[in-house]
């Protein structure tokens, strides 16, 4: 042992490993600072480390070749091979990470870490941003991200977010150009992730961002098509213009951008223009309708009442304005559907059937004008044959707007069509990839003997989305009691805030628990609070009893109320067990849902 000792101090090994290492750090700090300076992709460091590991080899190598020889400097023949021997193996080490998923950066690390700690939080399994990507994007493919609001007052954000959502909208009209919806593509406002992983996490080939300063009554408007692919900027163009001219300044850059897609060359027979400006031209109506979009996108009830408030008030300024008109009727809607209970929903449904004639008799064609009609049919008149024929009507309009999409799945579930139901909630899901309720309506369409785990991976993409989002939660004990698993659905509510959900949660999971005390309890209190407004849910829990007189008796409750959980009547698991009860086929009659 301590003759090779003695022989590789004769040959200078740690003379020339120390020596390597010392120069190999110093070039690889050099180059970090670089990479940092000028935005350089981790893979260049990545490559150049790969590098230097091999170049370690190789003079360990040269050391002991010299050392035998008593050589004290590489010859020119020597450094020329060394060179190309780093040549090849940094080829091959560029080779191998270009083979890497776009999504092991550290951006993507970071994003599903926070997933996983979301999923923590609500019992969900973690998700990496793999687990909701869509197929190889298609190049003709695109994501508006929210442009960022540079002026100097932060209430300025409704005017760059409208000016985003104008250009999906108007890019929306292609037949054939995929263009992710605002609920998705608005998620990544204030990201520092790379094109790669946003576009990974958006299925998209493209992504147009940029930014909007208004000083006075001058705005200046940046915007950039990049390549997902490799990050290159495809098209660049900044827009200084008169605020009095935005409409103007907003045709210049979708056409831009249009062109550069080559739009022009895609199929778009049957589109109608659309447009959600107002036919006066008045810049404060418009700026009233961008705010109640604003505050519509928020999803609370006081940013809903907000919302109301805006789109009167943009109606007040030009009372021909179709878009707000429509705007205020589907948000009414919603109200009703989501927050509201007795004699206010009514009243909330009585403004929204308004709201929603005034805008269908001013502008026949307007594709949201049927979508709000859909959603009026769907959440207040509980007509799903007639909100069919508005979401085709309005996806005709409007071929690649995802709304239609989503509420023609529902409709098609409700009349009991599962198949198309789960097809067409995917092509919403596609073009909206990053929205909760898609992924919580599928794993609902899901939820059969033989599809539960699938049913629950859906659910789990949708809290791992939203984490507060009550609903998505109670849906995923449901699946927890359709598995047989009762201790995961006991603790899966124990997580729940307090409120509608939490007591539906818990009177699915105790029925399965086995407590019969607790059950008892856990129903008295859902009928006792809750039984304006959870009528359908009241029934499903009567189901999981196994009592049939009761699940009847909340189903024309729920009838009587115009719940809207009546959609789901003949896809519930739940009532499955009670479908060939003679008093089922009655229901199914009265409510105006299809014979088996």
């Amino acid at each position: 042992m301590l003759e090779q000792l003695q022989r590789l101090g004769q040959r200078k090994m740690a003379q020339w490993a120390l020596a390597y290492a010392a120069a190999a750090w110093v070039a690889l700090q050099v180059l970090g600072l670089a990479a940092d300076s000028y935005g350089w992709s981790p893979t260049v460091m990545r490559i150049a480390f790969g590098i230097a590991v091999l170049g370690f080899i190789v003079a360990l190598v040269l050391a002991w070749y010299h050392g035998e020889r008593g050589q004290q400097r590489a010859t020119g023949t020597e450094l020329l091979l060394l060179a190309a021997v780093l040549a090849v193996g940094g080829g091959l080490i560029w080779n191998l990470e270009r083979r890497q998923p776009a999504t092991a950066n550290v951006a993507a690390a970071n994003d599903a870490a926070a997933n996983d700690a979301a999923a923590r939080v609500a019992g969900a399994t973690p998700l990496s941003s793999a687990t909701i990507a869509t197929t190889a994007a298609d190049q003709r493919s695109i994501a508006v991200l929210p442009f960022v609001n540079l002026s100097s007052d932060p209430e300025q954000d409704y005017f760059s977010d409208g000016l985003s959502e104008d250009l999906i909208t108007a890019l929306s009209q292609f037949n054939g150009l995929k263009v992710i919806s605002r609920n998705s593509s608005f998620t990544f406002r204030g990201s520092k992730a790379d094109s790669a992983t946003i576009g990974a996490k958006l299925g998209v080939a493209h992504l147009l961002a940029g930014s909007v300063r208004r000083a006075g009554d001058v705005v200046r408007i940046s915007a950039d098509l990049v390549s997902v692919k490799d990050g290159r900027t495809l098209w660049s163009q900044r827009f200084d213009r008169p605020y009095t001219n935005l409409f103007q300044l907003q045709d210049e850059i979708t056409q831009a951008v249009a062109n550069e897609l080559k739009a022009k060359l895609l199929k778009d027979e049957g589109a109608v223009m659309q447009s959600d400006r107002p036919p006066s031209g008045s810049l404060a109506a418009y700026n009233a309708y961008l705010q109640g979009r604003y505050q519509f996108a928020r999803s609370t009830h006081p940013s809903f009442q907000q919302a109301i408030g805006f789109y009167e008030q943009a109606i007040r300024l030009d009372p021909d304005y179709a878009a707000a008109h429509a705007a205020l009727g589907a948000t009414l809607s919603f109200d009703a559907a989501i927050f509201s209970n007795g004699d206010a929903a009514r009243a909330q449904l009585d403004r929204s059937r308004r709201a929603v004639r005034t805008a269908l008799a001013l502008a026949p064609d307007l594709a949201v004008a049927h979508v709000a009609r859909g959603a009026l049919l769907m959440n207040g008149e509980l007509d799903w044959a007639a909100a069919e024929t508005e979401y085709r009507l309005a996806i005709r309009l409007a071929p690649n707007d995802s709304a239609g999409l989503y509420g023609l799945a529902q409709a098609r579930a409700a009349l009991g069509m599962r198949d198309e139901a789960i097809a067409l909630m995917q092509q919403a899901i596609d073009r909206d990839p990053l929205d909760t309720g898609r992924y919580y309506w599928l794993s609902i369409y899901k939820s059969t003997p033989g599809n539960f785990a699938e049913a629950e991976r859906l659910i789990d993409i949708a809290v791992n989305l939203e984490p507060a989002a009550e609903q998505g939660i109670s849906q995923k004990v449901a699946v927890q009691v359709l598995r047989g698993q009762p201790a995961a659905a006991l603790a899966t509510v124990h997580a729940m805030p307090p409120g509608l959900w939490r007591k539906v949660s818990l009177g699915y999971a105790t029925q399965l628990a086995g407590d019969q005390a607790a059950a008892d309890a856990a129903l008295q209190a859902l009928i006792d609070q809750e039984s304006v407004g959870a009528a359908y849910q009241i029934a499903q829990v009567f189901a999981l009893r196994k009592d049939p007189d009761g699940v009847f008796k909340w189903l024309d409750q729920a009838w009587a109320q115009r719940d809207p959980g009546i959609r789901r009547t003949l896809l519930d698991p739940f009532l499955a067990p009670y479908r060939s009860d003679p008093r089922f086929a009655a229901f199914r009659r009265k409510v105006g849902l299809p014979a088996p």
